[in-house]
């Protein structure tokens, strides 16, 4: 055999090792990308703000039956406070929860339908259980009878009802006598946002933003009136969310 078809051998045999190792680098490459979009595209923690969005996580909304909910574990939460010692929840553990039933267009046959919320809110022997738990997961050592295990979206405003991210059990607010309860004016805070939206002045995902982002500054980045009142009339009361 002459030189030249031994030379046309090798260099067909080399020909065809370079095309498969080629291969072998291209699918190892889409492999790797398409594990790394898979980790990227994952859902965030139970327990945490959505990133970059801003927008609050929806719940599962209303249940024909409740179950106790797991809290965060024992003391991974902390409370934060403003300039005026009002307490707010960790926004890792308590970013809120909408009740996904609640939208600008159901309305009328939810939050401002009278009753809508007792039909709605978990019983007391699911949410008594969550709330122990919840008082460790914040270090709370308090009374039990003088917090509050609070929606942090409250159920008047679209919250979730039984979502452990909309909920943390809230310390008594400054003035606090001992002995006599929860203080909350939050509650009153909640009602006046209710009030709001159902009479057209303010948009539903705009005042829950507002709460869950800090219910002391919420009436007053909505441009509603806030007369500061500290103690909720009987209706108010009616509607918040204390056990």
């Amino acid at each position: 055999m002459s030189i030249a078809p031994r030379w046309s051998m090798l260099a067909a045999a080399a020909a065809t090792v370079i095309a498969v190792t080629a291969t072998g680098c291209s699918s190892d490459s889409g492999a790797k990308k398409t594990e790394s979009k898979g980790q990227s595209g994952a859902p965030a923690p139970s327990g945490a703000a959505p990133s970059g969005s801003g927008a609050i996580p929806a719940g599962p909304g209303p249940q024909p039956a409740y179950t106790v909910q797991k809290q965060p574990d024992p003391g991974t939460c902390h409370y934060r406070y403003t300039a005026d010692k009002e307490p707010l929840p960790d926004a890792k553990c308590s970013p809120g929860a909408t009740n996904p039933k609640v939208t600008q267009a159901t309305l009328k046959t939810t939050i401002c339908r009278s009753g809508y919320t007792s039909d709605i809110r978990p019983p007391t022997n699911i949410t008594s259980r969550e709330k122990t738990a919840n008082a460790a997961s914040y270090g709370y050592k308090g009374a039990m009878r003088e917090a509050e295990y609070d929606h942090l979206i409250s159920l008047q405003l679209g919250g979730d009802p039984n979502d452990p991210r909309n909920l943390w059990v809230e310390p008594p607010s400054p003035g606090h006598k001992a002995g006599a309860g929860p203080n909350n004016p939050k509650d009153v805070v909640e009602t006046k946002l209710k009030n709001a939206i159902c009479s057209g002045k303010t948009d539903l995902v705009k005042a829950q933003q507002a709460i869950a982002k800090d219910w002391t500054t919420a009436l007053s980045s909505l441009g509603i009136p806030d007369s500061k009142d500290k103690k909720a009339p009987k209706q108010e009361q009616k509607d918040s969310d204390d056990e």
